[in-house]
């Protein structure tokens, strides 16, 4: 199994996608808040899992996967991460965007991005 892809339940399910253009300033905090943002993310109810990359000109996605929208609307709502969310629009920044998609298929190569049925 690749551990970069998340695995997720049968759908459906619902998919957070955040896109988004990183300046120049601050990597070591940028990085330091990303990794604690998924360390508080997987202690939520309705998470699923998160894949995310990002290339070398500083733009990126993270995908995080919920099991509702409820557990979206708690997850934003958390102190932390709102506080987080409001320090990246202005120091980590120069664009992003935030889609919210219910995911109503999945399949991929291999079969193994899946959890096993219980």
């Amino acid at each position: 199994m690749d551990d970069a892809f998340a695995r997720l339940p049968a759908p459906p399910y619902y998919a957070v996608i955040f896109s988004s253009r990183r300046n120049d300033h601050d990597d070591a905090g940028y990085a330091a808040a990303a990794d604690r943002m998924v360390e508080l993310a997987e202690g939520q109810p309705g998470f699923l899992g998160v894949e995310s990359t990002r290339g070398a000109d500083g733009f990126g996605i993270t995908v995080s996967y919920w099991d509702s929208e409820a557990a979206i609307v708690a997850w934003r709502q958390h102190a932390e991460h709102a506080a987080t969310r409001k320090h990246g629009r202005v120091h980590w920044y120069e664009h992003f965007e935030l889609r919210v998609a219910k995911v109503e298929r999945a399949y991929g190569k291999p079969e193994t991005n899946t959890k096993p049925s219980e």
